[in-house]
């Protein structure tokens, strides 16, 4: 049974279309990478899937979406602020509760951000910020994570593991990545996108990033 389904779906913005006649189904339990140049449509396709599960989903989106006055602690929090009350909101937003910050610290320390729990986001470098943003999906209780590019501003050990964060806390996994190498390492199927278009709908058994290269003008 699909999870997500578009039929010739089009989408754009101010007018301009950007995806044209899309048809995808993706099912539950599917880690799905989406691949192609910059422009191919990925972040629209990512956004069209999650209007259509947003109740029942995370994401990670490329401009992280965080709030960069307060701490790694409170942004992570924010992923579970419609599981509790204003009031204890409010509460925890002036003094963190220890049940909160012992529930959201493992999270933390798995990204290497234990060190940085309470300073400013905005005092982080553009890598911590990502795992932060990374953080706040993970501590959602959703079990599907929709992520843009969630590994682009680190290194590539600090990628796999955030990869393998996602891949052990998460069900179902749809994500826009660049590096063809982790996306065919940590998916087991792979869509491509060239002008709006899917190109390339394929399990990512036996592949390698050289099959790949077409889809780049390689």
């Amino acid at each position: 049974m699909s999870l997500i389904e578009l039929r010739e779906a089009t989408a754009g913005y101010n007018g301009h279309k950007i995806l044209h006649d899309v048809s995808l189904s993706i099912r539950q339990g599917e880690r799905v990478a989406l691949v192609g140049r910059s422009g191919a449509g990925k972040s629209t396709l990512l956004r069209l899937f999650y209007e259509r599960v947003k109740g029942d989903a995370a994401l990670v989106p490329q401009d992280f979406g965080l709030v960069k006055a307060l701490s790694v602690f409170h942004n992570i929090y924010i992923g579970r602020l419609n599981k509790h009350s204003v009031w204890r909101n409010l509460a925890n937003l002036v003094k963190p509760l220890q049940s909160e910050v012992d529930g959201i610290r493992p999270v933390a320390a798995r990204l290497g951000l234990e060190e940085k729990l309470f300073d400013s986001v905005g005092t982080l470098s553009g890598g911590q910020q990502q795992r932060t943003a990374v953080g706040r999906a993970l501590y959602q209780q959703e079990t599907i994570l929709l992520g843009d590019e969630p590994v682009s501003s680190v290194d590539e050990h600090q990628a796999r593991t955030i990869l393998e964060s996602i891949a052990d806390s998460k069900k179902t996994v749809i994500l826009a990545m660049h590096d063809t190498a982790l996306a065919l390492e940590y998916s087991d199927r792979v869509v491509a996108l060239r002008d709006g278009r899917v190109v390339f709908d394929e399990t990512c058994d036996g592949m390698t990033p050289a099959d790949l290269k077409p889809i780049y003008g390689g």
